[in-house]
């Protein structure tokens, strides 16, 4: 990896991800969550202000050095116990049905195998654990599904590898989850080909 993915990106991410907008969606992807939880792109930890009570422990999977030093003030300012303890979501170093939850929040766009991520989360989940996701992906609109196809290769070069395109409730579901709650919207404020968003509960379905 470069300058540019492993310093820049990060801090991009950082701030786009962080501003105020998208606190009530954070909230409402981390209600519900309790015991022990496994949080694929933790990033810089911009989920920890919403993360509830009812969560006794937090296995971070962030890959860049960078992000999880972004996130030192916000791991500081928690008494939930917050461990880095994966680089990798597609391969996750955890026994079987070891975790209550998960959380993923605009996370599986960049992935390079979202499939083999799903997979993983699934494995580590106890049986009927839930995965809370938010996360953007394939617009329900035709003409803007047209302009995501024409600026997906862009999307990638710049940010990341972040894809504008993927179908995430058929990303699920594939994977065997079975989604129990799902709200399909365009976040106020943000192009639509970048703010198609799919927040809601998947269970394990075993």
């Amino acid at each position: 990896m470069g300058f540019y993915t492993t310093q820049v990106v990060p801090r991009i991410i950082n701030v786009a991800c962080g501003m105020k907008e998208a606190d009530p969606l954070r909230r409402r992807v981390c209600d519900g969550l309790a015991g022990e939880v496994v949080e694929i792109g933790f990033g810089s930890g911009l989920n920890i202000p919403f993360y509830p009570a009812t969560i006794t422990r937090v296995s971070a999977v962030e890959p860049s050095d960078l992000g999880w030093r972004l996130a030192g003030r916000r791991l500081a300012a928690t008494r939930i116990p917050v461990q880095r303890t994966g680089l990798d979501g597609q391969s996750l170093l955890y026994p079987d049905d070891s975790f209550d939850a998960a959380l993923s929040t605009w996370t599986l766009c960049t992935i390079p195998d979202a499939e083999a991520a799903l997979h993983e989360l699934r494995r580590v989940l106890k049986p009927g654990a839930a995965l809370h996701f938010v996360e953007h992906g394939l617009a329900p609109d035709e003409s803007v599904r047209r302009w995501q196809h024409r600026l997906d290769p862009m999307q990638q070069r710049l940010f990341g590898g972040c894809h504008l395109t993927r179908p995430i409730v058929d990303l699920l579901t594939d994977a065997g989850f079975t989604v129990t709650e799902l709200d399909v919207f365009y976040e106020k404020g943000a192009p639509k080909v970048m703010a198609a968003d799919s927040l809601g509960i998947a269970t394990t379905g075993r």
